[in-house]
């Protein structure tokens, strides 16, 4: 009976790779089709000197666009940024310093791109960390939310009044798909009382979700528009900190988004058009995807409050 079942097992694992690269197409989600090219165009990019913000990076440069890679190393993001100008004839990529777990070091940026630019067109925050061991930034955020949101909120609320200035402008953030398993736990959003690095994703990418919609409602009439992105599930770096994981992202490799793949839609919300009708909504495979947020969500902003 054991010799059956690991025949049978075989024989099925022996299928489905034959069949991967039938199977990847078909998960491969949309294409960004739009021919929209970028020249005079100056685009903020978080965490492209790997990964989907690399070949969102790439691909816009491609287009003509003066191409800020906002990142913590300099050193991959400089060496990122000589591929992307080797590849694209542009030779306006530039790399700048930017850490979203420290508030100093996004003031900062913010300080000196204003400084360096009159102009913001698309802003794409792209930079995350994910499974975490239970960690708090330099403010004493938690990991999760301290970097993918709130680094995330603080450089967008900066970079705001230029985005208006340059408008039509777009700002695209980044979020997931397990948003869906998302609470934004007010008595505990530091995870001190209960922590699990899982769902402390989860909570991050909900709140992603929850500031696109609310940025939307407040920046009606000023021509910047916003999109919030599920990537798909993509072959990148994003995984390291899961031993778990990285094992499984190993096994099933040939089933996964490539970066490329996983930067598309992406792309479609910072370049397609006529979207503008759709701010504030959530897009995936590069079309508007249908949100069904938690009815306990609620973030606040200010004196405000939404809920979902």
């Amino acid at each position: 009976m054991m010799l059956l079942i690991l025949g049978l097992l075989t024989s099925f694992l022996s299928f489905l790779y034959l069949t991967a690269p039938t199977i990847r197409k078909f998960f491969a989600g949309g294409v960004c089709r739009t021919n929209v090219q970028l020249p005079g165009k100056v685009v903020v990019i978080t965490g492209a000197n790997t990964g989907i913000g690399k070949e969102t990076a790439r691909e816009l440069a491609r287009r003509g666009a003066r191409v800020y890679i906002a990142c913590r190393d300099v050193l991959k993001g400089e060496s990122a940024a000589s591929e992307i100008r080797a590849d694209t004839k542009n030779s306006q990529v530039l790399v700048r310093k930017l850490d979203l777990s420290d508030t100093k070091s996004i003031r900062a940026f913010a300080e000196g791109f204003l400084a360096e630019e009159k102009q913001l067109h698309i802003l794409i925050n792209n930079a995350g960390v994910m499974m975490c061991p239970y960690s708090k930034t330099a403010d004493g955020f938690e990991t999760h939310l301290g970097v993918n949101h709130l680094g995330h909120f603080l450089l967008t609320h900066l970079l705001l009044e230029q985005l208006k200035k340059s408008a039509p402008a777009r700002v695209v953030n980044l979020s997931s798909v397990v948003h869906h398993a998302g609470k934004i736990r007010f008595h505990d959003l530091q995870g001190e009382k209960y922590y699990n690095r899982g769902f402390a994703y989860c909570h991050s990418k909900l709140a992603n979700v929850l500031f696109t919609r609310e940025l939307a409602k407040r920046l009606q009439g000023t021509g910047v528009t916003t999109y919030a992105v599920h990537p798909g599930v993509v072959r990148s770096e994003l995984v390291r900190h899961s031993f778990l994981l990285c094992l499984l992202w190993q096994l099933f490799s040939p089933f996964l988004k490539s970066a490329r793949e996983g930067a598309q839609t992406s792309l479609h919300c910072a370049l397609a058009e006529g979207l503008e009708p759709l701010s504030g909504k959530y897009f995936s495979c590069c079309r508007y995807s249908r949100m069904s947020l938690p009815l306990a969500s609620t973030l606040k902003f200010g004196d405000d409050q939404i809920q979902c």
